[in-house]
């Protein structure tokens, strides 16, 4: 390798692939440069101690995701932002410090294959490790949320997000053994072919049971920051204003659809939330999903979906099921109150649900269902993949509906990197997907990822779709999480490895030791 083995070459490349990655998320849409990121992470990890594999990993970290995540702190200040980007770093510092104890042992019995194909491997686990954990995780800047206009977005059909990632990393991988090898085996080329050619074979449907025409309101918010709803009364005239101008332009509307926080007055018991309320749907004279926060159960609230029919009665509604820890509620207030005063922002925590919903339409091509997630659930697999599920029991065609309010995020690219998680969604479930923000962006996705044009950020839109619907289950949906199973069983194998040679090498160690020593003192004898 040369001068790369130097540790300032190495940090740098550490560094350039970290900002690689960070240019393949939206706005930026550089999506491939992900490939070369990782290539340079890894070449840059190749054959060191675990100490330095841990730094380089948290350099990498930190040129990705304090860039990507710069939209958190835009109105709550730089701690915060330094804070996530750093802990999310962690777990790629990490990754580097395992990837480094392993890749050596298999280096020395001459397999520099298996050891860069760990590189795939413990990106995965890494980013399945960062979804989960601690507080339910946060699974964003994921590399296969950076890929939805690449062909590598086809195997969410097959795999979900993980399977993207790995595809992406794997192609990643010849390049690494060309730089440090000199070579590229014809096992590693081959499956970095199959990871970008077999995604074209991959499946993705355009067709449906039946369509729906929906449509949604963007209201938009007075001003954008933390005092986004400050003029809560007025966020909801806004969208019961949009819901009149999309009353006026369409009467064959199957759904109409408010984004989350759009009556952040307890419509269930304020009078005048309740009246504007009713005044939409009279207007529109179709049925209702909004976005709302509820004042139960005390002294906590709930963010939650609600669906409201035209002919009246109590709506149903969907409490979200993953409240976003320090934003929607503090874990240990009292511990991370010594870091920030921030976390005093968050006065009442929002109770958590415990189900899926799918709210059943009566569209006129057809009954089928409405499938809500809220913000950031939509990053979460496991929890769209239950939702889905649950759906698809009720033996209905389907929409998946994500409610969200980047009001908070001002002028940033958190909207759209929302959107592309969106867009990955539909592929790895074969659904369409409404999309709605109180300030943007909003659209609809196909169910083969592409997208209808989106709405500009803080503006009052209203789109219209025809919407495919679909029935069925995905091979994703089908069998769960198991790229990150196999990943995690190849890393134990890997394990295994690294504690066998390393109890044969003392073996060695200590009988070389022995043979010595005996033929010292037969030496001394026979002197």
């Amino acid at each position: 390798m040369g001068v790369i083995e130097r540790l300032p070459a190495r940090l740098l490349l550490a560094l350039a692939g970290g900002l690689c990655l960070w240019l393949s998320f939206p706005d930026h849409d550089l999506a491939l440069l992900a490939i070369p990121g990782v290539a340079l992470i890894g070449t840059a990890m190749w054959d060191v101690p675990a100490r330095t594999g841990a730094l380089l990993g948290l350099v990498a970290g930190l040129a990705c995701f304090v860039p990507t995540l710069s939209w958190s702190g835009i109105f709550v200040g730089k701690f915060p932002w330094f804070a996530l980007a750093t802990f999310e770093s962690l777990y790629v510092a990490v990754m580097g410090a395992v990837l480094a104890a392993l890749q050596r042992p298999l280096l020395r019995a001459g397999r520099p294959l298996l050891a860069a194909l760990l590189v795939p491997v413990l990106w995965v686990l890494q980013e399945w490790a960062r979804g989960s954990l601690p507080y339910g995780g946060f699974p964003w800047a994921r590399i296969a949320f950076s890929q939805a206009d690449t062909p590598f977005a086809r195997w969410a059909a097959i795999g979900g997000a993980p399977l993207i990632t790995l595809a992406v990393a794997l192609v990643a991988v010849p390049l690494i053994l060309i730089v440090v090898t000199r070579r590229m085996p014809v096992v590693a080329a081959g499956l970095a072919v199959v990871a970008v050619g077999g995604a074209f074979a991959v499946p993705v449907p355009t067709q449906g049971e039946s369509t729906a025409k929906v449509g949604l309101v963007q209201g938009n918010v007075p001003r954008a920051g933390l005092d986004f709803n400050a003029e809560r009364r007025k966020v909801l005239d806004n969208h019961v204003a949009g819901t009149e101008a999309l009353a006026a332009k369409h009467d064959d509307l199957d759904l109409v659809i408010w984004p989350e926080n759009s009556s952040d007055i307890d419509p269930l018991r304020n009078d005048d939330a309740r009246q504007q309320v009713q005044r939409a749907l009279d207007a529109i004279d179709t049925p209702l999903v909004m976005g709302a926060i509820l004042d139960e159960p005390a002294p906590a609230v709930s963010n939650v979906s609600m669906y409201y029919q035209p002919g009246g009665g109590e709506p149903e509604r969907y409490v979200k099921q993953h409240p976003v820890p320090f934003a929607e509620y503090v874990p240990h207030r009292e511990f991370y109150r010594l870091f920030s005063s921030k976390v005093d922002l968050v006065r009442v925590g929002f109770a958590k649900g415990d189900r899926n919903v799918a709210f059943r339409v009566e569209g006129e091509d057809g009954a089928f269902s409405a499938v809500p997630t809220i913000c950031f659930e939509v990053a979460y697999d496991g929890l769209m993949r239950s939702a889905v599920r649950n759906a698809e029991a009720k033996g209905e065609p389907s929409l998946l509906v994500v409610q969200t309010n980047n009001a908070t995020f001002g002028y940033t690219a958190e909207s759209t990197q929302q959107y592309a998680i969106s867009r990955i969604r539909a592929i790895e479930h074969g659904r369409s997907v409404a999309h709605v923000s109180t300030v943007g962006v909003s659209g609809f996705v196909n169910p083969d990822g592409s997208s209808t044009p989106t709405t500009e950020l803080f503006t009052a839109a209203q789109p219209v779709d025809e919407v495919v619907l679909r029935s069925g289950l995905t091979v994703s949906d089908r069998l769960g999480p198991w790229v990150e199973w196999d990943s995690a069983i190849l890393l134990l194998l890997a394990v295994a490895w690294r504690l066998r040679t390393g109890r044969t090498g003392r073996v060695e160690a200590r009988s070389t030791a022995d043979r010595s020593t005996a033929q010292t003192e037969e030496a001394s004898t026979g002197a």
